[in-house]
């Protein structure tokens, strides 16, 4: 089935690996053109080479600067089209329990988790409001709906993106516009992998997949870590026209791991 994507324009920031070049690659195979951004040339660069340019674009992008974002939108609208749909997976975690956490480790996770979302979502909305139509995606995390130890910041920053998107989406439902979340699980990212013993890998995954009692974290009932792609499809699907009637939605893939807490 189609998922009604041929010849639109998407932006996606964290596009340079892990779930943003995931959904770079999907969004593509569904037929949209994609400019993927990132703070780095190097992955967005890969993805502009393996697709084709005149499939994927390549643009640097801080998120947490508001000129920048809105002077690529306004770019992107000038030289590549109107912006169908908008993804943000742009995101970083510093791992700390809260009695050591840092005011700079807190204020960075903020500035792109959530203030970054803000920005690249309110760039978006005031295109797609005025044309009545549109989708924004934002890749949040399961820990923003249960409590995990030594990810405070990371998780409360998600929540705030999953709660800013939904509110986001209320306000422009009225335009045609709908907004949503991708909530994952543990996925084989770069992200993932920091968080496991070096040289224990599989070891540690046996870990995340089997749950730990001591630190009140749960398995995963479906016995395994998701891909990249995993997401990817979950975000290519509340992108598309498949998901026309989804709106302040909240989607879990997380194979069951949060038991929906």
């Amino acid at each position: 089935m189609s998922a009604g994507l041929d010849g639109r324009l998407a932006l996606v920031t964290g596009a340079g690996r892990g779930i943003g070049a995931a959904v770079v690659t999907a969004l593509v195979e569904q037929g949209a053109r994609v400019l993927a951004t990132d703070r780095t040339a190097r992955g967005i660069e890969e993805l502009a080479g393996e697709h084709g340019a005149d499939r994927v674009t390549a643009r640097l992008l801080d998120v947490t600067d508001a000129d920048a974002v809105e002077s690529l939108a306004d770019e992107t609208e000038r030289t590549l089209g109107p912006l169908d749909v908008a993804v943000n997976v742009a995101g970083i975690l510093r791992p700390s329990d809260v009695v050591n956490l840092t005011d700079e480790d807190w204020a960075a996770t903020f500035a792109v988790n959530s203030t970054g979302v803000f920005h690249v979502s309110r760039a978006a909305a005031r295109r797609m409001s005025g044309r009545g139509r549109g989708s924004i995606v934002t890749v949040a995390s399961n820990a923003a709906g249960i409590p995990r130890a030594g990810l405070a910041a990371y998780a409360a920053s998600k929540a705030a993106a999953v709660m800013f998107t939904k509110c986001l989406g209320l306000e422009v439902a009225g335009h045609g516009v709908r907004c949503n979340t991708v909530s994952p699980g543990s996925t084989l990212t770069d992200m993932q992998r920091a968080l496991w013993t070096a040289g224990e890998e599989t070891a540690s995954a046996r870990r995340v997949i089997d749950g730990d009692l001591a630190s009140y974290r749960t398995g995963i009932p479906l016995g395994r870590i998701a891909d990249p792609a995993d997401i990817a499809d979950a975000v290519v699907f509340l992108a598309s026209d498949r998901a026309r009637h989804i709106t302040m939605h909240d989607l879990y893939v997380d194979g069951g791991a949060t038991l929906r807490a």
